[in-house]
């Protein structure tokens, strides 16, 4: 059984936190009780995206011609590996510039560190990880921040650009648009298996593959007139991510659970019992504004709202652009796009059939 593709002398990275990936994210529930309480935005002519429909990453606009998009994402270790840690956390926090219609201009690293229990050859090399990553984006890791921590984090503060013209908000989504995302899912079932010592060599370069891989796609996609809205699939899962494009936009979605790309081996885990926490977090957060058909289990229940790391763009087109959208995906390497369901008039919730 795979548990590390490391050689390292210290200790196991995900031994040293109490969760991994995205789904260290505070639960959406848990996360609007905390935001209720913040003072009502001063507005900002400039300012294009903020908070309010929680989008990808906030949006200024410097001109005309161009819109600076700003994110950060951090977590904590989802592999044992470190360089496969820094990669995939960097791939991570640059999937929101492209969530968003951009392209990543220049990052700053977000390191916390438990200085004196991790080899610091561990260290750099999660910090190489993140900058190959981003020299794979053609952009600099310009500086950043550390601090001693007693679980590790790394992350990145990303900076990108689009035409103001191209940026994607998920509240833009339409009535009658197709629903298509670009990754597998089963991320999070994945490293659950890592933890427990149950996943196989196969698995762990699916998973590794899979979350490392860039979402260039969307700085295409940005451009595409039929393209209306897109978001990005990470630690509230697809139920999660799709309920806020519907929320934001005032719709009610509609997907169909035959037509979703899955990891290798993710359905045969989530069966054996192998699942997240955050998953349970995730339904207990917003089940109420879900509609599952009948003959749909717990099992995929809890595969629906696994969180996904650096997961797959979900995209809101025109059905008559689905097909070019695809193509852009073909033609970027993502394989196993599909076209999952689409959006309605009506109150904002997410049906499963």
């Amino acid at each position: 059984m795979q548990d590390s593709i490391s050689t390292q002398a210290g200790p196991r990275l995900t031994s040293l936190s109490h969760g991994g990936g995205c789904g260290c994210k505070i639960a959406p529930g848990v996360l609007s009780e905390l935001l209720a309480g913040m003072p009502a935005a001063q507005p900002y002519a400039n300012l294009m995206v903020g908070s309010e429909t929680s989008d990808d990453a906030a949006v200024y606009r410097l001109n005309d011609q161009q819109a600076l998009i700003a994110t950060t994402d951090f977590f904590m270790p989802i592999v044992d590996d470190p360089y496969d840690f820094g990669r995939i956390a960097a791939a991570n926090a640059l999937s929101d510039v492209y969530a968003m219609g951009g392209s990543p201009i220049m990052a700053l690293a977000i390191v916390g560190m438990p200085i004196n229990v991790l080899p610091k050859s561990d260290i750099a090399a999660i910090l190489q990880g993140g900058a190959a990553v981003c020299a794979q984006a053609g952009i600099p890791v310009a500086g950043g921040h550390s601090i001693d921590s007693v679980e590790p984090i790394y992350g990145l503060a990303a900076m990108g650009l689009a035409h103001p013209d191209h940026i994607k908000r998920n509240a833009d989504a339409r009535a009658g648009d197709v629903l298509i995302l670009g990754k597998a899912l089963g991320v999070g079932v994945l490293s659950a298996a890592l933890k427990k010592n149950m996943l196989d060599d196969e698995g762990y370069r699916a998973m590794v593959d899979s979350t490392t891989q860039l979402n260039r796609p969307g700085a295409i996609l940005g451009g595409l007139e039929g393209v209306h809205a897109m978001t990005d699939v990470t630690g509230f899962g697809l139920l999660g991510h799709t309920l806020e494009v519907a929320r934001a936009a005032g719709l009610s979605a509609r997907l169909r659970h035959a037509d979703l790309p899955w990891l290798p081996g993710v359905r045969q885990l989530a069966a054996r019992g192998v699942v997240t926490g955050a998953s349970g977090r995730n339904w207990a957060s917003y089940g109420d504004a879900i509609v599952l058909a009948p003959q749909l289990d717990e099992t995929l229940r809890a595969l629906l709202c696994d969180p996904q790391t650096s997961g797959g763009l979900l995209v809101s087109c025109a059905p008559e652009a689905a097909a070019q959208v695809l193509d852009v995906f073909g033609s970027e390497g993502f394989a196993q796009a599909a076209i999952i369901g689409e959006l309605h008039e009506g109150g904002a919730a997410v049906q499963v059939e």
